[in-house]
């Protein structure tokens, strides 16, 4: 995939823009609550028997099925930074399928080219956003 590709996706930098703003906000309201979450995810994420590529990419197959358009996008990238392959996503949105019928076909495809998009803006060389 080049960075010229159709993934210029609506799922995937697009949601992150959208967010941030959103996030800086309510962070400034609830700093501790953030603060809390921060170290939870620093803990969930943390290699372990599971390497934080795996946990990223189950973390996106639960944005999938959640339908959380946010999540897909946060750990879509993060699994894209931690070395995921557009074919490791795409194994891991079918295993959505199984476990959330019709509605994973719909989102796990906004996934994946949101993934998609995350792994040609990192093989282009672009600076994390």
């Amino acid at each position: 995939m080049t960075a010229t590709n159709e993934h210029g996706s609506p799922h995937g930098k697009a949601v992150l823009r959208e967010i941030a703003p959103l996030h800086r906000e309510l962070r400034r309201a609830i700093p501790d609550v953030y603060k809390g979450f921060g170290e939870l995810s620093k803990a969930a994420f943390t290699d372990g028997a599971l390497d934080r590529k795996t946990k990223e990419l189950i973390a996106f197959a639960i944005g999938v099925v959640g339908g959380c358009d946010g999540c897909v996008a946060s750990h879509g990238q993060a699994a894209a930074r931690a070395g995921a392959t557009p074919q490791e996503a795409a194994e891991a949105i079918g295993v959505t399928f199984l476990m959330h019928g019709g509605p994973a076909t719909i989102h796990g495809a906004r996934a994946f080219d949101a993934f998609c998009e995350f792994v040609d803006a990192i093989d282009a060389g672009e600076a994390p956003s």
